[in-house]
C-alpha cells in the first residue's frame, strides 16, 4: 500500500492501516471505553504542541489493539492498555491514532487534527457558517425547484434551521408540520406553536395525534420496534395531510451526520448500527415524498453555528436535543398514559431546577428517564412500591461522546427531594453517571 498521500487512520482506521502495512491486530484482555490517559514515548510532527503535560485524558472506544506495528514506524505514544496509541511512519507520513482526538473530551484533539490537515497535509480553511448557508440554499432551490415541501417542525434547533433554510429557499412553498404525539415534554406544543406561528410567520399545521401513537405503542417493549412504529406513524401522517396540500413533493426534516451513523452505515463499511433513529432507520422502504435534509453531512455544533447566520434565537438555539421519539425512549419497557405523566412532571422539574440555578446552559443535554422497576420505599409511616426516576447531565460537542455532569452533591440532594415529594409515582431518584461510550447519551 503506498498511495503517496498522507494517511491518518483513527481508530478501526488505525488498526487497519497497521494491518495492511505488515503489523498485527489483537484482541485485547482489557477494554478501553471512555476517558484514559496518554503518555508522550517519541516526537512527531502529529503531536506537535499536543502534549501540554505528562499526561493528558483522550476518549477511547476500542476492544482490539495493535500489537505489533509495521516496519518503517515509531510508537509516540501510548495508554494503559494501547502500547501503540500513535504510530508514526514520517518518512510516508503515515499516521495511526487508536484514540479518537476528534471529539471534545480528547484534550487537545482538535491541535493533533490541526497538526495534519494543515502542518503535514498543508491543506487551506475553506468552510464557514456564511459561506455553508448559502451553498444549503442553493442546494434547496436545485432539488426542489417550483415544487412545495412539508417540513417535519419539533421546535428543536435543526428542524427550525431546517425551517429557516428552506423559507429562504423557496419562501411561500414550504409549510411546516408540528405532530404532537403525546410524548412530549410538559407543556411543549404550546412553545412551539407560539414560536412558530407568530415569530416565524411560516404556514403551519398542528396535528395531535396523541392517541393514534399512545395505541399503536400498547403493549410494545422493544425499543426498536417503538422507533420503528415511532417513524412509520410520522410518515403516514405527513403524506395524509400532504395530500391537502397541492404539489407537495418533497418531506424536510432536521437530520444529522451522527443519526446516519448510528442508525447505518453511510458508506457501506462494516461499522455496526446502534439503534434506528426514527428518521432514518425508522422510516418505512417506501414512501410517497421525497427527503430533503439539507444537514445530514453536519454535526450539532456546525448546526448551531449555522442558526447563528439565520437570526435564530438563544432559546431555540441552545435548547437541548429532544429526540423525535419522545419520551417513548425515555421510558424503557412498555409506554403508558400514566407513565408519560409522572415523568413529564418529573423532567419538568429537573430542566426548571437547572435553568434557576444556572446550570442549563453549561449541560449539552440533561433529562428525567422512568425505568420499568418498581422499589419499596416509606413515606410517613406507610409503605410505598413505586418508579425509580432516572436523571441524565451531560456534555458534549456533538454527541458522538459524552461525559457526565459533575453535580454538587447538595443539587443532586435537591432535585431528588423536590422530585419524590411533587411527583405520585416516584419514591427514588438516581443520578447516571456513564459515559458514551460505552453507554449512548438516551436510554433507548
Amino acid at each position: 500500500m503506498n498511495l503517496k498521500i498522507p494517511i491518518l487512520g483513527i481508530c478501526y482506521g488505525h488498526q487497519i492501516l497497521s494491518k495492511k502495512l505488515g503489523g498485527k491486530v489483537k484482541t485485547s484482555k482489557k477494554r478501553e471505553f471512555g476517558r484514559t490517559f496518554l503518555k508522550n514515548i517519541s516526537k512527531s510532527p502529529i503531536t506537535k504542541n499536543f502534549f501540554t503535560a505528562k499526561k493528558i485524558p483522550v476518549w477511547m472506544s476500542h476492544q482490539d489493539i495493535v500489537n505489533v506495528i509495521p516496519k518503517g514506524f515509531k510508537r509516540v505514544a501510548s495508554s494503559t492498555n494501547s502500547k501503540f496509541a500513535i504510530i508514526s511512519n514520517e518518512i510516508k507520513k503515515y499516521y495511526g491514532i487508536q484514540f479518537h482526538p476528534e471529539v471534545s473530551h480528547t484534550k487537545n484533539g482538535k491541535i493533533l487534527i490541526k497538526n495534519f490537515l494543515f502542518n503535514i497535509c498543508k491543506i487551506k480553511r475553506t468552510w464557514n457558517a456564511k459561506q455553508q448557508k448559502t451553498i444549503l440554499i442553493s442546494n434547496i432551490k436545485k432539488k426542489v425547484q417550483n415544487h412545495k415541501v412539508i417540513c417535519a417542525l419539533s421546535g428543536g434547533v435543526d428542524s427550525s434551521v431546517v425551517a429557516l433554510l428552506l423559507k429562504k429557499a423557496i419562501k411561500n412553498n414550504l409549510t411546516c408540520i408540528f405532530i404532537n404525539t403525546g410524548l412530549l415534554r410538559k407543556n411543549e406544543e404550546k412553545e412551539v406553536i407560539n414560536t412558530f406561528k407568530k415569530k416565524f410567520k411560516i404556514k403551519f399545521i398542528y396535528i395531535n395525534a396523541s392517541n393514534i401513537f399512545l395505541k399503536k405503542l400498547q403493549g410494545i417493549s422493544d425499543p426498536e420496534k417503538k422507533r420503528k412504529i415511532i417513524g412509520k406513524l410520522f410518515i403516514h401522517l405527513f403524506e395524509k395531510y400532504a395530500k391537502k396540500i397541492k404539489n407537495v413533493k418533497f418531506l424536510a426534516q432536521g437530520t444529522l451526520y451522527p443519526d446516519l451513523i448510528e442508525s447505518k452505515t453511510v458508506t457501506g463499511s462494516p461499522s455496526s448500527k446502534i439503534k434506528s433513529h426514527h428518521n432514518v432507520g425508522g422510516l418505512p422502504k417506501k414512501m410517497k415524498l421525497n427527503l430533503v435534509e439539507p444537514l445530514k453531512e453536519l454535526f450539532k455544533d456546525e448546526v448551531r453555528k449555522l442558526g447563528v447566520q439565520l437570526s435564530l434565537s438563544k432559546n431555540i438555539l441552545y435548547r437541548h436535543p429532544f429526540p423525535g421519539p419522545g419520551l417513548a425512549i425515555r421510558i424503557p419497557g412498555e409506554v403508558t398514559e400514566q407513565k408519560i405523566k409522572i415523568l413529564q412532571s418529573a423532567d419538568f422539574i429537573f430542566i426548571n431546577e437547572l435553568k434557576r440555578s444556572n446550570y442549563y446552559n453549561k449541560i449539552w443535554q440533561a433529562y428525567a428517564a422512568l425505568l420499568p422497576v418498581k422499589t419499596v420505599g416509606v413515606m410517613g409511616d406507610s409503605r410505598t412500591y413505586e418508579y425509580i426516576c432516572l436523571l441524565r447531565a451531560i456534555t458534549s460537542e456533538d454527541g458522538m461522546t459524552a461525559d457526565f455532569f459533575n453535580f454538587d452533591k447538595k443539587f443532586l440532594q435537591k432535585i431528588s427531594n423536590k422530585i419524590i415529594n411533587s411527583v405520585k409515582g416516584i419514591n427514588r431518584v438516581v443520578y447516571d453517571i456513564t459515559s458514551k461510550p460505552p453507554s449512548t447519551i438516551e436510554l433507548e
